[in-house]
């Protein structure tokens, strides 16, 4: 990450805090055609019915959401009546890139064993969490899959991440950036207990949940993601993936909204070298999804240091699941972590890049399930 040992100071020292300003609709009349005769209102005419099932699109994905960033069901479970009796199911991916042996095409119900009960587990809540840059809508085939299983899923957009409409170079804290998981948490009843599931820097802010929220915790599982130990911050662990090669180095731009003479407000990753970085293994069309959907990340997250205390984060059970083919924190750095700060259990998903979720979907499903179904410790 460059110098960064200049950047130790607060990120957030200037600037106003006020929201960035609502983006204006489109107006549907701005594409009709100029011309008259009955091409031109037909043209019209069509212009405006796309204009209008767009528009009902983003308003179905704006109310499915709750709690400021959280997916209550997705799509595919809410409307599954109005598909019935319309023929088999549309295939859930249109990718040409050839299914390799280590992720299978499986329905659901193969990847689960037989006698496997949701309602039986310990919780069949399973709270998802972006890394860095990434938003919610990186788990779509996770979601579906899970929910498809019999899981009830949320995936929660941190603040300025996702649809979150906060401005991310105003963001000054992990507390802040992860207000919208431990706001979650601390909605959920004394009873009440979920696996979260964190992807690279959605690590720190899991971390900085299991110790706030202990009790709610079941099981906290870290996709290729910074496990830290306390006293560290997810720049030390990113500081050390720079010494093994300059990937990261190459494509990251540090964004300096509060001038050039202050530290840095963000991070912008080069949008030519994503699938070099990230989706390396990915189908094209999740990389072009991806060019699309992601945002700065927050930079003083990354600069803050967890304080983590064996009574609370030591006392939820944690899993690692490495990923072989990662090019933004390679193989060893996350055996390193492991190493550092030891799971309960490490899981391994062969041939997966940076986002499992898209280039494994089907094998980070099957270990995602085998870890939900992992009894407590004590149980007979």
């Amino acid at each position: 990450m460059g110098s960064l040992v200049s950047c130790l100071s607060d990120p957030c020292q200037s600037g106003n805090g006020s929201p960035p300003p609502q983006a204006r609709r489109r107006s549907s009349t701005s594409s009709r055609g100029r011309g008259g005769g009955g091409g031109g209102r037909d043209s019209a005419k069509a212009s405006v019915t796309i204009d209008e099932e767009a528009l009902a699109a983003a308003a179905a994905l704006v109310l499915g959401q709750r709690g400021g960033g959280a997916f209550e069901r997705s799509a595919s479970v809410r409307y599954a009546a109005k598909r019935h009796g319309q023929g088999p199911p549309l295939p859930r991916s249109c990718s040409t890139r050839p299914r390799s042996l280590a992720d299978p095409e499986l329905q659901p119900q193969q990847l689960l064993a037989k006698d496997l009960n949701t309602k039986d587990l310990e919780t069949s809540v399973i709270v998802l969490v972006h890394g860095g840059g990434f938003g919610a809508w990186c788990w779509y085939k996770t979601i579906s899959l899970l929910e498809d299983s019999g899981f009830r899923v949320n995936a929660i957009d941190l603040t300025g991440s996702g649809i979150h409409s906060y401005d991310t170079n105003k963001i000054c804290s992990l507390s802040e950036y992860a207000e919208p998981l431990t706001s979650y948490l601390e909605g959920l009843g004394d009873a009440e207990k979920v696996i979260l599931v964190a992807h690279d820097l959605g690590g720190a802010c899991v971390s900085y949940a299991m110790e706030m929220f202990p009790t709610k915790v079941a099981k906290a599982v870290f996709l290729c993601a910074a496990m830290l130990t306390n006293g560290n911050s997810a720049l030390d662990m990113f500081q050390q993936q720079m010494d093994t090669n300059g990937t990261l180095q190459k494509a990251q731009a540090f964004v300096y909204s509060n001038g050039k003479d202050r530290p840095p407000t963000a991070i912008n990753v080069d949008r030519a070298l994503l699938r070099d970085l990230l989706f390396n293994q990915s189908p094209s069309k999740d990389v072009s999804l991806a060019s699309v959907s992601m945002r700065p990340i927050p930079f003083a997250p990354v600069l803050e240091k967890l304080v983590l205390t064996a009574e609370n984060y030591g006392s939820v059970r944690r899993f690692y699941v490495e990923t072989t083919e990662d090019n933004a924190i390679p193989l060893p750095l996350q055996q390193s972590m492991c190493g550092a700060n030891p799971p309960e259990k490490v899981l391994r998903l062969k041939g997966a890049d940076h986002a499992p979720f898209f280039s494994k979907p089907q094998a980070l499903h099957k270990t995602l399930v085998e870890i939900a179904a992992m009894p407590p410790v004590g149980a007979s």
